[in-house]
């Protein structure tokens, strides 16, 4: 299927092609529409627009962020998948409140969504394009997905949690892989 949004990608609109390619449609092909002009032209009919003000999985507001948007449609009720929509809210939140008087990173539900921005940022002007943004960040929101199951597995498994280095790492890696 053919996904469009709009272009200078950068965390939510990497991590939604991310979760289409990785639980939606792997064989989704993306384009993008000029940010800002997004309805200069009619969006293609053959695309699902994502991302895009005024399209059905619009763009991040007080519904949650496009990602959270796409999982309710596809019914995708994974815990790793929901922590990772909150890493990304809390990271959509630093970027667009920052600099506001009395902001502090203690607040966000998950501080480690700074990071993700930082690593954005940095992969947004690191890649040629979108489209090598897309599949260069893949492993950035692969190693997150792992990060995410990581620490649900070490709630849900204190016998796990309880264990040092590196043997808590070679559990949770044999636990993920179903060993």
């Amino acid at each position: 299927m053919k996904w469009i949004t709009r272009d200078h990608v950068h965390m939510d609109r990497v991590a939604s092609p991310w979760l289409i390619r990785r639980f939606i449609d792997p064989a989704a092909e993306f384009s993008f529409v000029r940010f800002g002009n997004e309805h200069e032209h009619p969006l293609p009919a053959d695309a699902i627009a994502f991302a895009i003000p005024g399209v059905e999985i619009g763009i991040h507001d007080a519904e949650g962020s496009t990602f959270r948007k796409l999982m309710r449609k596809y019914k995708l009720s994974d815990p790793a998948l929901e922590m990772m929509a909150e890493v990304i809210e809390s990271g959509i939140h630093h970027v667009f409140h920052h600099k506001d008087p009395g902001y502090s990173p203690a607040d966000l539900k998950y501080p480690e969504g700074i990071g993700l921005d930082a690593l954005a940022h940095g992969m947004m002007f690191a890649s040629r394009n979108d489209i090598d943004n897309l599949e260069r960040s893949a492993a950035i929101y692969d190693a997150l997905y792992g990060y995410c199951r990581a620490i649900l597995l070490e709630k849900a498994r204190p016998d796990i949690a309880a264990l040092k280095p590196p043997q808590s790492w070679d559990r949770i890696r044999a636990e993920l892989d179903g060993k």
